[in-house]
């Protein structure tokens, strides 16, 4: 009994396992493609330039107060040369500062830009996974997925593009 017992217990996921059949595809192929996605990453390049402008309107306001100081600097009093060295380095940093601070603004604004495509394809995903029956859908970026055998596994990568209502972008070059 206790053998027959261990036999299925070791039998059971290989039967269970042949049962299941799961998708696979590149998930940032796929968001990629999604139009929402090229919004969102023009939104940013958006955003990018008008931080750009204010970090260029910031620098050249420093070069002009530090060419002003250098052609004034020997007619200065050391009580100005001081001041204008002061006001010259609280630019400097402010302007790195800024910087630094539009470095994470941006990161987190393709972070949330993001999310929303990505939350409208995984809602995809789960619907053709429910609908398919899949036991689960493999994200095969960077190279996840060395090998995916086709007899459990199947590509589901033009079941979401339908659900998605996006076309392959090899196609629309062949119909060119």
């Amino acid at each position: 009994m206790k053998r027959l017992f261990l036999f299925f217990l070791v039998l059971l996921p290989v039967i269970v396992s042949a049962q299941i059949q799961f998708g696979y595809l590149s998930y940032q192929q796929v968001l990629k493609e999604m139009p929402e996605y090229t919004q969102a990453m023009q939104e940013l390049q958006t955003l990018k330039a008008k931080y750009n402008d204010e970090a260029a309107r910031g620098e050249a306001e420093f070069q002009k107060k530090f060419v002003d100081f250098l052609q004034g600097q020997k007619d200065f009093p050391q009580t100005i040369m001081q001041k204008r060295q002061a006001e010259l380095q609280t630019l400097m940093d402010n302007g790195v500062a800024f910087r630094i601070q539009v470095q994470g603004l941006i990161a987190q604004a393709e972070k949330d830009l993001v999310a929303e495509v990505q939350k409208k394809l995984n809602r995809v995903l789960l619907e053709i996974g429910v609908e398919y029956g899949y036991g689960y859908i493999l994200n095969t970026d960077d190279n996840a997925c060395p090998y995916i055998n086709p007899v459990v596994g199947v590509d589901v990568t033009e079941l979401v593009r339908q659900k998605l209502g996006v076309t392959d972008p090899s196609q629309d070059e062949q119909n060119e």
